[in-house]
């Protein structure tokens, strides 16, 4: 019997495995963003923007408008060492952050399903914009 007919013939079962693999990474991915610790990621984020001549106060004030946290609670959040998961259930989301639309690693904001890691990669464009010099009334999408 000719092998390559069978090989073809059970294909289906493969790609079943695939998909139920591409659904773990996936659901992998996302429960790894939600443990992250915030303070483990604002130096980063600081580091980032500082780099390229912006400021941490301007920071500061990115991620107030997204999450509504101001300087103190953002230091609050730091130091209780919460997880990005704590950061944004707290958080009251900017109504305009839908208007946030991109790629940012290798992900379009807008097409990501799990709302954590949206709001995570919301956050990530906005510094990524602060980075790249964007005026601030285009990163703060003010009308």
């Amino acid at each position: 019997m000719n092998r390559s007919w069978l090989r073809y013939r059970n294909l289906g079962a493969p790609f079943k495995q695939r998909e139920k693999k591409h659904m773990n990474k996936k659901n992998n991915h996302d429960e790894r963003i939600a443990k992250m610790i915030f303070a483990s990621v604002y130096p980063h984020y600081v580091t980032k923007v500082e780099k390229k001549g912006r400021s941490k106060e301007e920071l500061n004030q990115v991620i107030e408008w997204l999450t509504g946290y101001n300087e103190q609670q953002i230091k609050v959040h730091i130091n209780d060492k919460v997880t990005f998961e704590s950061f944004f259930r707290n958080a009251s989301l900017n109504p305009n952050a839908a208007l946030i639309k991109g790629v940012i690693c290798g992900y379009r904001v807008e097409e990501i399903e799990n709302p954590l890691t949206q709001q995570v990669r919301y956050l990530d464009k906005l510094v990524d914009e602060l980075a790249r010099g964007r005026k601030m009334e285009k990163i703060l999408r003010t009308l």
